[in-house]
């Protein structure tokens, strides 16, 4: 049996303090107190507002505004459940005559259940009834009302308590739909964002082509007319020298010369111009596709690699090692935590890239300043220069000084990472349910790098590695440098 809030302290909040009764279509005010909607309402006609339009609580005198009253239908309900009980406050019982002799009602016949006065004892329908004294009866049956009262106010308080909790969990549950809208709004601006600039650098292209395609045919153009003008003046030269008499037109060398100019004009043919568009203008409305475009090619920096780790030959694999390998002395080798960076720096621009984490059961990833410690055991913090989330115990976290766990609906075996170095943000996706897991906000500056941590091997349950996936990225996009 739920302790909960005492029986007669839920009484207390289910009375209205103006009338002392049981609250009637209660509401609340600003302050969070509750009264009948007659009370709260003839309260503030009979009375002058004492800051413009606002009033003072009843209860706590605390300024509230006339008419912004919401209604509580929850309290209302426990006010009701309250009357069932037949729990009243304050009211004493009212003191009854016999309706037949307007006697004093001063006995109690057990067998019809009813008070009567002594004139009714006399009668014969009570001949050989059993007869208390009131008083006695009374005290009886309240020893029975006793017995079952007790458990009925342990059970009011057990579902007082049990509304409480379900109330909690209404606030917890809007705390998370209010928290979820909030990520699909800055998703949804976010790609509102991509969206923008990718139309800007589609058009940009395209005017491009166009003034480019444009410029050749111009080009063609001219050249033609030049030919065509060339022409004219040969077939006008041409006609006047028909129509020339004999002498003149055999004067020597001219007709020959002539006849030699116009046999070898011939017309030059324009250059070739696909009427085709060289450029593809795809249009895409996926996230991950958008994001694709900015893909960078990532690879793993063997001289930052912790000597416990293994790198494969392309630079695209980690993983934990097991041994401690005597490796060349270096000042930007992690020598402890095992952690490797991205060979690549990012100053600026937009990057995305995805690390397939299958099953392992313990990992790390994200960005970190280039600039960072290597040496000693690390604690990955904003503040030390690390952004990053992952894998461990079981729950995926985020690697901040109060560790946030992130609700994963679906268990990612591959995760997308993007970063928008101008905005401040860096954002981390469940590339196999296309999920958005969570987004670090901050002011970045100098050169970042990728950050991976593929844990111990934690008894041959971790062995597998961390593999830097390719992602099929497509035309536009302005990558970080």
């Amino acid at each position: 049996m739920a302790s909960g809030i005492p029986a007669w302290k839920m009484q207390e909040q289910v009375t209205c303090f103006i009338c002392r009764e049981y609250l009637t279509e209660p509401l609340i005010i600003d302050c969070g107190h509750n009264f009948c909607r007659t009370c709260i309402t003839q309260y503030c006609e009979q009375r002058e507002p004492e800051s413009g339009r606002k009033f003072p609580c009843p209860k706590c005198r605390v300024p509230f505004e006339k008419g912004k009253f919401r209604p509580n239908r929850q309290l209302a309900s426990t006010v009701d459940s309250f009357k069932l009980l037949g729990l009243k406050p304050g009211k004493m019982p009212k003191e009854d005559l016999c309706e037949t002799h307007q006697e004093k009602l001063k006995l109690f016949c057990e067998e019809d259940q009813k008070a009567m006065c002594v004139v009714c004892r006399e009668s014969r329908d009570h001949g050989d009834h059993t007869i208390l004294p009131i008083e006695e009866a009374a005290q009886d049956y309240k020893v029975k009302l006793q017995g079952v009262l007790v458990p009925l106010k342990n059970e009011l308080e057990e579902a007082l308590a049990l509304t409480s909790e379900e109330e909690k969990k209404i606030t917890q549950w809007q705390h998370k739909v209010e928290t979820r809208r909030r990520t699909i709004k800055h998703e949804f601006k976010k790609l509102h964002q991509v969206l923008s600039e990718e139309e800007q650098l589609l058009l940009q292209r395209l005017a491009e082509e166009e003034r480019e395609t444009l410029q050749r045919l111009q080009d063609n153009i001219t050249k033609l007319s030049e030919q065509t003008t060339t022409l004219i003046n040969l077939i006008t030269e041409a006609e006047e020298k028909y129509r020339q008499p004999a002498a003149e037109l055999l004067r020597v060398r001219i007709i020959g010369h002539f006849l030699g100019r116009s046999e070898n004009v011939k017309v030059q043919q324009p250059e070739a111009i696909s009427p085709a568009l060289k450029n593809v203008y795809k249009i895409c409305l996926d996230m991950r596709e958008m994001l694709e475009r900015f893909t960078m090619d990532i690879t793993l920096d063997p001289d930052m690699a912790q000597p416990s780790l293994v790198l494969s030959e392309d630079r695209k694999r980690v993983r934990f090692g097991g041994k401690h390998r005597d490796l060349h002395s270096n000042p930007e080798r992690f020598d402890s935590c095992v952690s490797v960076l991205g060979t690549q720096g990012m100053m600026g621009g937009k990057c995305y890239w995805e690390v397939e984490v299958g099953d392992k059961t313990e990992w790390a990833l994200g960005i970190c300043r280039e600039s960072v410690s290597r040496t000693g055991n690390m604690i990955l913090t904003p503040g030390n220069g690390y952004w990053a989330m992952g894998l461990r115990g079981g729950e995926y976290r985020t690697c901040t000084f109060h560790s946030t766990t992130l609700p994963v609906s679906i268990r990612p075996t591959r995760v997308g990472i993007f970063l928008d170095y101008v905005a401040g943000e860096l954002s981390f996706y469940n590339v196999t349910d296309r999920s958005h897991l969570f987004t670090f906000t901050d002011t970045f500056s100098g050169t970042l790098r990728p950050y991976f941590n593929p844990g111990i091997n934690a008894g041959g349950k971790n062995v597998a590695p961390l593999i830097i996936c390719p992602v099929p990225a497509q035309a536009g996009g302005n990558v970080c440098p």
